[in-house]
């Protein structure tokens, strides 16, 4: 898969209806969503040495970060994701797990990945036993994606983001979380690979030109601290 570029806009629910409303006369829900999108959970997993996060906040060119991903809290599809960042591009890499791979994985047991012709699944083995990656916090929000083929664009609208504590079970519908977002805030991502067209760029208001660097991974672990730290106290 190509490198793409990514970028990310906090915008408010108000403006989010706007944008709707212009951007579907020229590109549509994507077919595996609906009208409505569909609910994410990702399981993130760092390294002894945070260096997901870390690198994250230090701004290093070069960084990855691993996750499990689900959709609407259901076993019928489930991802190992790494997603490489270089610079302004991003590189998304996946391979799909079945459930009791799944359950095998999240014991500790990562041996069988190694059976599995994809690198990524190799190098995730290897980055657990290696490096001791393991799961560190669940993000869970509600996204409404939006498709458009020229120039492979595809925009998310992301809302309710939302920071999880791993209990074991990757599929509780009730997982207790915290929103980590300033009520009234939700996240726009533009992703494209080679060009993004002009149809589109003149669609995106002039308020939205400053690009924030939102990290959900970072704003989710950061908040789960933080409630564990008050808890603590407490």
């Amino acid at each position: 898969m190509a490198y793409r570029h990514e970028l990310k806009f906090e915008i408010t629910p108000v403006r989010k209806q706007i944008l709707m409303e212009r951007l579907s006369s020229v590109m549509r829900p994507d077919p595996n969503a609906g009208q409505e999108g569909y609910f994410i959970r990702s399981l993130y997993f760092d390294d002894l040495y945070d260096s997901a996060f870390r690198d994250k906040l230090a701004g290093v060119n070069r960084r990855k970060k691993y996750r499990i991903r689900i959709y609407n809290c259901s076993d019928g599809l489930i991802k190992l994701e790494r997603k490489k960042k270089e610079g302004a591009f991003i590189k998304k890499e996946a391979v799909s797990l079945q459930r009791e791979e799944l359950d095998r994985l999240l014991k500790g047991d990562a041996g069988f990945l190694l059976q599995r012709e994809e690198t990524l699944a190799k190098e995730f083995y290897l980055e657990t036993v290696m490096n001791g990656l393991a799961p560190t916090v669940v993000v869970d929000y509600d996204r409404i994606p939006l498709v458009f083929p020229g120039g492979d664009v595809r925009i998310t609208f992301d809302e309710h983001i939302r920071a999880g504590r791993f209990g074991g079970d990757l599929f509780q519908k009730e997982l207790p979380s915290y929103e980590v977002l300033p009520e009234g805030k939700l996240i726009l991502e533009v992703k494209f690979t080679e060009y993004l067209p002009e149809i589109i760029r003149d669609l995106l208001p002039a308020e939205e030109a400053a690009v924030i660097a939102a990290s959900k991974y970072v704003l989710c672990l950061r908040k789960q601290r933080e409630m564990l730290f008050h808890q603590g106290e407490e």
